[in-house]
């Protein structure tokens, strides 16, 4: 519905009032115009049943004057004499995102390859079984392959669950030395960046 234009000249010396209720939600609004960001959880995979999550990290801010870090694991390089053999906030966060990523990645694949050949084998008692054959008899079948298949593949998901909860452990790590030199670079601001 538009406004007269007679209507707009006449309030043209009136003040304006917001009204905002609860008036704490005027101020706010101001500050949090945007959404926050947020990672999201993708749609599962139709064969390793995962769900991928899908980062919305914001891009890493490298100070004027600085080189940009390379996209390898920090880990393959040796630090150069004379330094302190800490890494950077840059350097950690940067760290961290890899880590994440390639935790992602073998999830994923362990679980894909898993499900691929699981669901090969699945199949093949299946199909093995005559034409002719009950419920009961593939039911008996398949609960034979199940525990054979649980026995066979123990030793490879034993050291699967070991790897991820290993670098699961080192993530965590990562994520808490990232997190600690945020907050110092809050509390102690450095007096190059004031």
């Amino acid at each position: 519905m538009a406004v007269p234009r007679s209507l707009l000249h006449n309030l043209k010396g009136l003040p304006v009032r917001r009204t905002c209720i609860p008036p704490a939600a005027c101020a706010t609004r101001a500050f949090h115009a945007s959404p926050a960001p947020h990672d999201m959880v993708a749609p599962p995979d139709p064969v390793s049943h995962m769900r991928p999550i899908i980062y919305d990290d914001p891009p890493t801010e490298v100070p004027e004057g600085t080189y940009v870090r390379h996209p390898y694991s920090l880990s393959e390089f040796q630090f150069q004499e004379g330094s302190t053999g800490a890494l950077s906030l840059g350097d950690n966060e940067l760290q961290f995102k890899i880590s994440r990523q390639q935790l992602d990645t073998l999830h994923q694949n362990f679980w894909f390859d898993s499900n691929t050949r699981f669901y090969a084998a699945k199949e093949s008692v299946l199909g093995s079984l005559p034409e002719t054959a009950t419920a009961l008899d593939k039911e008996e079948a398949l609960s034979e392959f199940y525990k054979q298949w649980v026995m066979q593949e123990k030793e490879c998901t034993d050291a699967y669950t070991a790897e991820w909860r290993t670098r699961n452990a080192q993530i965590i790590a990562l994520s808490a030395r990232v997190e600690f030199a945020k907050l110092k670079s809050r509390l102690f601001p450095s007096p190059a960046s004031s």
